[in-house]
């Protein structure tokens, strides 16, 4: 007999089996402990967390109760050390007390962000009292408390990463966003290969709307979310399409499969079987009514999840859509893979958004390279805090093949990866082509690869590589800078903040400020303000942007029950 069974039989089954039942007694005083206090964000929220956990607590039961029947036939003693590592496993990975607390998670990104907020205010009234100065020793003493501030902050948010990598959660925020990541891809699988189309509902959306790839691509995730809201099967109705006459399962993989009907009879999920629950959606503006699901609203029986892992939860569930839907065919796929060899794409890499053209001067303003690469140079910096950097790579897309030599000229301490011919194919005179499909698809897909993101939010193409560069670096809502707007979805509801703290105004320009206030955002200038309207009082103006938290809009969607929570349960 080996030793661990000595030390189990002295134990004894019983003592296991009543220190379960007091583990499971407790936690059912959690659950009603659920019932009937004042909920955190709301009741059913914090109902489906207490059920996730009891699940857990239930797996843990199961694979132990497995391991007791195994010692009921005896060990052998090499067997020992195979037992312990299971052992090992389970404590690790179903122990229910190694889980971080939300507001734990959200003070950490919250101190992040004022951190920058801070940064951004010095930065500006800095550069403002630089204007003014006209003595040189003056200017070079600022120059020097300019570096040292910027030492400060870089030092500062490296103590705030770190604080991720010891504080004994890191595998758990992974875990829990593949986990939740899966279930929702799961949910849309389920959604879009209906097993009988006869009676199935469906949801028919145009992919021709009158815009460019990124603008297509965020009117078909609205399409997708609808779907997914009405709990019918997207069709994409895209023969014809401007970018691919073929239709997008040219370039990606089918967005709705075929499916079997009663007499088993395999057909294509196409309205024109007999159906009479087909949709048609027109484009998000001209929505009406709007229903509550639309963005930046997120799923309800998932949001406590979601917003514990996530520093903007709409952009996670925006990238979920995003992630279904972009799934590349086999010659795609070895298009960017071939691509990347040839580029010499490595990391560490930041990538970099210049979108000019039809867009400044009616939708954005123009910013000079200059202004991208202060934020490059400010990222690696703060890289080289933590590790060597022996080249500092950018990855350029823009749509102004120009932008290539400026930076080649200028910038010689940096590696510029890009393709001027990809920049030709985005001009507006040829963007419609196959040619320009695969080079948008290729910038996008690289620039989501990068570990740094910098852009202009209004331009769609840089807000679809952040939001798939939430699929790849988890939570990637410290890894980009836009220049002018904050992430928004077009056609949402407005981005609400809640005030944290109370803010007298000094200036004609700003507002004042309550605490519990809900203000629709219309922008972050960058200076340490932002600029929005209190609901409260219907006054607009400016305030200081660390005095008030983001407000995470939550709707009623479909649960989808028939979808097991864990792949195991399949």
């Amino acid at each position: 007999m080996t030793e661990t069974m000595k030390v189990f039989r002295q134990i004894g089954w019983c003592r296991y089996l009543f220190l379960l039942s007091i583990i499971w007694f407790i936690f059912a005083l959690i659950f009603i402990s659920f019932l009937r206090h004042e909920p955190d964000i709301n009741t059913s929220d914090r109902i489906s967390e207490a059920m996730r956990k009891l699940n857990l607590l239930q797996r843990r039961e199961s694979e132990m109760m497995n391991l007791l029947t195994e010692f009921s036939h005896g060990l052998q003693e090499n067997d020992r050390d195979k037992f312990l590592k299971r052992l090992n496993h389970i404590s690790k990975n179903h122990n229910i007390q190694s889980e971080p607390f939300l507001k734990y998670e959200t003070l950490r990104r919250r101190l992040y962000h004022n951190v920058h907020e801070l940064w951004y205010y010095i930065n500006f009234q800095t550069s403002q009292f630089t204007k003014e100065l006209k003595k040189s020793p003056s200017k070079k003493r600022l120059t020097s408390f300019m570096n040292m501030i910027g030492e400060f902050k870089r030092s500062i948010v490296k103590d705030i990463n770190d604080l991720e990598e010891v504080d004994g959660y890191k595998e758990w925020r992974l875990n829990e966003n593949e986990e939740l990541s899966n279930l929702v891809q799961r949910r849309l699988h389920y959604l879009q290969n209906p097993k009988d189309c006869k009676t199935a509902k469906k949801l028919v959306c145009d992919l021709n709307k009158g815009c460019g790839y990124g603008c297509q691509l965020h009117h078909l995730v609205y399409c997708f979310i609808v779907a997914y809201g009405t709990e019918r099967t997207l069709i994409v109705k895209s023969r014809g399409w401007r970018y691919s006459p073929p239709g997008w399962e040219k370039v990606f993989l089918p967005v709705s499969n075929t499916c079997t009907t009663a007499d088993g009879v395999t057909h294509s999920a196409w309205p024109g079987h007999p159906n009479t629950q087909v949709v048609s959606l027109p484009i998000i503006d001209s929505l009406s009514p709007r229903p509550p699901y639309l963005p930046l609203s997120i799923p309800e029986d998932l949001s406590a999840r979601i917003i514990r892992i996530h520093g903007d939860p709409i952009v996670w569930w925006v990238g979920q859509f995003l992630k279904y839907l972009l799934r590349p065919q086999s010659n795609i796929k070895r298009m960017l893979s071939e691509y990347e060899e040839k580029l010499g794409f490595k990391k560490p890499i930041v990538g970099v958004h210049i979108r000019r053209t039809d867009k400044v001067g009616t939708e954005a303003a123009f910013h000079a390279l200059d202004e991208y690469m202060t934020e490059v140079e400010e990222y690696y910096r703060s890289l080289q805090m933590t590790q060597s950097v022996s080249v500092k790579r950018v990855y350029i897309a823009t749509d102004d093949p120009k932008v290539f030599e400026e930076a080649k000229l200028k910038y010689t301490d940096y590696e510029i990866i890009g393709d001027a011919k990809i920049s030709k194919s985005a001009a507006v005179n040829n963007r419609y082509s196959e040619n320009s499909l695969s080079g948008i698809i290729t910038d996008i897909h690289l620039l989501s690869l990068t570990d740094y993101l910098v852009c202009t939010f209004s331009s769609q193409v840089c807000r679809v590589a952040y939001e798939i560069m939430n699929n790849i670096h988890f939570d990637a809502a410290q890894r980009y800078r836009s220049l002018d707007d904050i992430y928004y979805y077009g056609g949402q509801k407005a981005r609400c903040q809640v005030v944290v703290i109370p803010h007298r105004a000094t200036r004609p320009e700003e507002i004042d400020l309550k605490v519990g206030d809900i203000l629709t955002v219309a922008g972050n200038h960058w200076d340490g303000y932002s600029k929005g309207t209190n609901t409260r009082t219907f006054k607009t103006g400016l305030y200081p942007t660390f005095k008030v938290i983001p407000k995470v809009e939550t709707a009623s969607f479909p649960t989808y029950p028939q979808v097991p929570i864990e792949p195991n349960e399949l």
